[in-house]
């Protein structure tokens, strides 16, 4: 998600009481640790690669074991205590969610993100260290938004994850879980640089 991390409240809070002022609220937070982060919303071109990204992934689990979700889907992170908000998830069937939550879910095969200059760091290194708790994680992609780009990271064992670099234009992204690819062309369409 393109987000500026911005603590709501300093001082700890439960998951349960995260979750009571989250079904209420009109904007979202994630939840890190006891820490309430606001989320804001996303530039056109990271809102242009995230479009192309799910309308391509429900187009091709269409009859398939599989359901994309997009930014409004909470995770949980039972591991690292963490409530977050991917900007793409895809999941196997049938959907698990957490124990006595029903907007929750607990098992995504693969996640996406949109890469800013504010989420960057966190997108690469603290979020991916804890999406990597996650039994059933199976593929992270971080794409860029300033720029033609994208890392892929394929689970290849315990504690081992395959990295491909995508940066020219042609260039075909397989998702291997589900056996679907997108070339960065159409990743990128209608997405503009000169905006950034």
């Amino acid at each position: 998600m393109t987000q500026t991390l911005e603590k709501v409240d300093k001082k700890p809070c439960s998951p349960l009481e995260y979750l009571a002022q989250e079904v209420e609220s009109e904007l979202r937070h994630e939840y890190i640790q006891g820490e309430i982060v606001a989320m804001t919303g996303g530039k056109p071109n990271h809102n242009l690669i995230l479009g192309n990204l799910y309308a391509a992934l429900n187009y091709a689990l269409k009859r398939k074991p599989y359901r994309a979700f997009v930014t409004d889907q909470r995770l949980w992170i039972p591991a690292r205590q963490m409530y977050v908000y991917p900007d793409v998830m895809v999941t196997a069937e049938p959907l698990q969610m957490q124990e006595g939550r029903k907007d929750t879910l607990v098992n995504p095969l693969i996640i996406a993100e949109v890469l800013s200059s504010s989420t960057r760091g966190y997108d690469c290194g603290d979020k991916f260290d804890a999406y990597r708790t996650i039994a059933d994680f199976q593929e992270y992609l971080l794409i860029e938004q300033e720029q033609i780009g994208a890392r892929h990271y394929v689970r290849q064992g315990e504690h081992q994850w395959l990295l491909t670099e995508y940066t020219g234009v042609t260039e075909v992204i397989l998702l291997e879980s589900i056996a679907f690819e997108i070339s960065l062309a159409d990743l990128y369409d209608k997405v503009d640089f000169t905006e950034v």
